[in-house]
């Protein structure tokens, strides 16, 4: 018994050693796939605010009806299918929307952004925690989250006619940002977006069909070539096109000047960035890209209520130099950028990367195109604390359908100058 025991004990060792030995752990002990948690973005969407917004537009109901869908998934062709359809069908509401179509769903006005940008996370943050029943591997979970940002966002609907007698107009816009500030934020340029998408404008030389995007206020994805991707097929048969966001207090301003630097602002996801906009081919990346608009012709225009200016002020480093330098009037020969007219944010970044494409398609000289700042959407002077305020009033949507007028307005003046030549 004492040499059984002996042995037994010797063999219980040997399988403690081998079980305990690398790569022999058990498949009991294998660790189990990690699901992604939301985004900072997506977190944001329990808040208060962003639910009554959603609640007063109708819009709370496209997430839900996602989520639901795409339970029922049974296959990764299914899912994509299902996510496609979704997106550009929640691009299409919004749209709708926006120009007087459809449903209001609430009692928020029809020309409000921000029922577009909570539902898309709404959309984006079911996907993004999804537990199939199928396997589904990291880089198509990325495929599909992918699909549901271009179709939502009106990137996969861009439709310029091909007629010679209607001329051809792409306008770009973003999502709100700053939302840590205050989280009722509306981004005028994408409220612009919705309203003009698929509209004809009458000018001097002739109807116009307008087009429009909307992109993410963030910094991966302007660096993945969201922007380039987005716009490469369409900047050739373009007339015009014209990139929009939300700039100072009280004015508009058609930046001259785009510096190839990333100020380090945090974006939505709350991620900074700083250094050289990354691009492609970095070797023959220009510090400074310039707007071919019909500036003159757009700042001497009376477009509506507010001003409208001509905007030089660059921040350089000079040849030579160290230190950041401010010019009123432009860039000096050799310098490198620090911050471009429409600042070092995503702003200033769209307006580079698009007039670099533009530049590298060699349409220099033949497509004018650039960025034009909006000014800042306020609430009535008595709705501004984020803590105690209402997500509306009277005041922060008169602001917002004049600037949208005004957009359309300074699109027809520019569209102008360039149909007629």
């Amino acid at each position: 018994m004492t040499a059984l025991r002996v042995r037994l004990g010797m063999l219980g060792l040997a399988l403690l050693a081998g079980l305990s030995a690398p790569g022999a752990a058990p498949a009991a002990t294998a660790a189990a796939p990690v699901t992604p948690s939301p985004t900072t973005e997506e977190r944001r969407l329990d808040r208060a605010a962003p639910q009554e917004i959603l609640r007063r537009s109708g819009f709370d109901e496209p997430a839900a009806r996602f989520g639901r869908d795409l339970d029922r998934a049974r296959t990764y062709a299914q899912a994509r299918r299902l996510v496609g359809r979704q997106g550009a069908a929640l691009w299409r509401r919004a749209v709708d929307r926006a120009q007087g179509r459809g449903p209001v769903g609430g009692d928020l006005a029809r020309d409000d952004d921000r029922p577009l940008y909570w539902a898309r996370l709404g959309m984006t943050r079911h996907l993004r925690t999804w537990q199939p029943r199928f396997a589904l591997s990291e880089g198509r979970r990325a495929s599909l989250l992918d699909r549901l940002e271009r179709t939502s966002r009106g990137q996969t609907d861009v439709r310029l006619p091909g007629k010679p007698h209607l001329g051809r107009i792409l306008l770009t816009g973003f999502d709100p940002f700053t939302l840590d500030r205050d989280i009722r934020i509306s981004n005028p340029s994408g409220a612009s977006a919705l309203a003009l998408d698929g509209t004809v404008i009458e000018t001097a030389g002739g109807p116009a069909r307008v087009e429009t995007v909307v992109f993410p206020v963030r910094w991966a994805d302007f660096a993945d070539g969201t922007v380039e991707r987005t716009l490469r097929p369409y900047l050739p048969r373009a007339d015009l096109f014209m990139t929009v966001s939300q700039g100072r207090a009280g004015r508009f301003d058609v930046e001259r000047t785009n510096g190839a630097w990333r100020g380090g602002f945090p974006d939505n996801d709350d991620v900074a960035s700083t250094g050289t906009v990354p691009v492609a081919d970095p070797a023959t990346q220009p510090q400074w890209t310039s707007t071919t608009l019909p500036y003159a012709a757009v700042t001497a225009a009376d477009t509506g209520r507010f001003p409208v200016y001509d905007h030089t002020e660059v921040t350089e480093i000079p040849a030579g130099g160290t230190a950041p330098v401010v010019r009123p009037d432009g860039p000096t020969p050799g310098s490198a950028a620090r911050a471009g007219g429409g600042g070092d944010y995503l702003s200033n970044e769209i307006a580079y990367r698009a007039t670099l494409l533009r530049d590298r398609l060699g349409l220099h000289d033949t497509l004018p195109g650039g960025h034009l700042h909006t000014p800042v959407l306020q609430f009535d002077a008595g709705n501004t604390d984020p803590a105690t305020g209402t997500v509306t009033d009277p005041e922060f949507v008169r602001n917002r359908l004049d600037i949208i007028a005004q957009v359309r307005s300074i699109l027809t003046v520019a569209a102008t100058a360039v149909l007629r030549n």
